[in-house]
C-alpha cells in the first residue's frame, strides 16, 4: 500500500476532524460571546434583533445592551458545553443542540432584516447589509449537525 493510500486510510478511520470542528466551534462561540458584552455589538445587533420574529422580545425584556448580554451568556453556555463535551458525551450533544438552535435562528435573520437584499442591484440574490455575514451560518448549522451526530454516537457507545 502506498504511503498516500495508508495516510488516507488512517485519516478515514480517525476522529481528528471532529475534534478540529469542535475546537473551531468553541473558538467561534467564545469570541462571538465575548463581543456581546460591549456597546458596539449591542448597537450592531439592534437592527437585526428589532425585526426578528424570534428574537425581538429580548429587546423589550432586557433592553438593547441586556439583549446583547443575554445572547453572550447563551453563546458562552454553548461554548462551555462543547468544551465539557470533550469528556462528557451528553454535554457534547447538548452543546451541539444549542449550536443548531443558534444557527437556525440567526439564519432566519436573513429573511427578517430590512435591506437584506440590495435593492439597487435588483434585490435577491444581491446581498446587502449583514446578509453576507449571516450566510455563513448555513455552514455553521451543518457543522453543528456533524457534531450532534458525533456526540450521539459517543453517547450510544457508552450505553
Amino acid at each position: 500500500m502506498s504511503s498516500i493510500k495508508q495516510t488516507l486510510n488512517r485519516f478515514s478511520q480517525s476522529t481528528w476532524d471532529i475534534s478540529y470542528l469542535r475546537g473551531a466551534m468553541i473558538v467561534i462561540f467564545f469570541f462571538f460571546g465575548y463581543s456581546k458584552w460591549f456597546p458596539y455589538e449591542a448597537e450592531g445587533l439592534f437592527p437585526l434583533l428589532s425585526h426578528s420574529p424570534i428574537l425581538s422580545w429580548t429587546l423589550g425584556a432586557f433592553g438593547k445592551l441586556g439583549a446583547s448580554h443575554a445572547l453572550g451568556v447563551a453563546e458562552w453556555t454553548i461554548c462551555t458545553l462543547m468544551i465539557l463535551g470533550i469528556w462528557f458525551p451528553r454535554l457534547a450533544v447538548a452543546g451541539a443542540l444549542g449550536s443548531l438552535a443558534t444557527f437556525a435562528t440567526t439564519t432566519t435573520l436573513i429573511f427578517s432584516t430590512p435591506g437584506a437584499w440590495e435593492a439597487s442591484a435588483g434585490g435577491f440574490p444581491a446581498m446587502g447589509g449583514a446578509t453576507g455575514f449571516l450566510l455563513k451560518d448555513i455552514v455553521l448549522f451543518g457543522a453543528s449537525l456533524v457534531l450532534l451526530k458525533a456526540g450521539l454516537k459517543r453517547v450510544q457507545r457508552r450505553e
